[in-house]
């Protein structure tokens, strides 16, 4: 027994579901015997050179219906969201489970019967298929095996445009992830402080939050620094007052008093100002 690919052996099933085997066991034999001339895969269809009986060869066309630009972004897309896929189509091997993703767009990629294969023959048999499409058929099966991407072309992407629009895909999805990665990681949603402009604050404050404290005590520097010696009271010293220091001290208060509260009052105003 042959041991053929599996979609090879999916290909060769579906002919044999044909009632008329005797149109089968011809077609096979013509393509044992090379009377199939040529087989080319211009765009999305199959066209072939079978010698029959005739001195002229009998040319033969074959195709599928083809998916949409739509169904195809559908179906690029499933692929594109398991690594198998395009590891498999890369190794020139077709995927298990290749008809989920088709089949997920309301699809198939293997026809369901020989009624859903458009094929013409130019000989006079009216049969269809006839067996210069049988042999076809058969041989179609082979190209198949040898590389899966032919079925792809015949339902209308290429090799060249699957695989790139699988890169590409791919591609993309690892830049989403990469940065789905660094938006959730610990120091992607925190702002680390800039030490150089830790103490600055540039934003406008409300003037419903702003509150002034007052000093914890009354004592101010002059409180600290003590009586004011005098020079006209040579007596005076730092532990000990006298009128007229007192009366200096009590001047300097007021206008220490009146230098805070205009500090308070020009910071208040230059924060209004940012």
């Amino acid at each position: 027994m042959i041991d053929r690919e599996w979609w090879t052996q999916q290909w060769l099933d579906l002919i044999n579901t044909y009632r008329f085997k005797k149109r089968l066991e011809r077609g096979w034999q013509y393509a044992r015997e090379g009377k199939v001339l040529s087989i080319k895969f211009p765009n999305q269809e199959v066209i072939a050179i079978v010698q029959g009986t005739d001195p002229k060869p009998y040319q033969v066309s074959l195709g599928l219906d083809t998916l949409s630009d739509e169904d195809w972004d559908y179906v690029i897309e499933n692929m594109s969201q398991r690594a198998v896929f395009s590891a498999k189509l890369l190794a020139g091997e077709m995927p298990h489970n290749i008809e989920d993703v088709f089949a997920a767009a309301g699809k198939t990629l293997f026809p369901l019967s020989l009624s859903d294969i458009r094929s013409r023959c130019s000989c006079p048999d009216p049969k269809n298929p006839c067996k210069h499409i049988s042999a076809v058929y058969y041989l179609l099966g082979d190209r198949f095996g040898e590389d899966p991407f032919v079925l792809f072309q015949l339902r209308g992407r290429t090799k060249e445009q699957i695989l790139t629009a699988l890169r590409q895909r791919r591609g993309t999805n690892k830049e989403k992830n990469s940065q789905l990665k660094v938006e959730n990681s610990p120091t992607a949603n925190s702002k680390l402080p800039k030490v150089d402009r830790f103490w600055e604050y540039n934003q406008q404050l409300e003037s419903s939050l702003v509150v002034i404290v007052p000093p914890p005590s009354s004592e101010t520097v002059l409180d600290i620094l003590g009586p004011i010696p005098l020079a006209t009271n040579p007596t005076a010293t730092s532990s000990k007052s006298s009128p007229a220091s007192d009366a200096l001290k009590q001047h300097f208060s007021k206008i220490y008093q009146a230098v805070s509260q205009q500090a308070v009052l020009a910071a208040l105003k230059l924060g209004e100002g940012d």
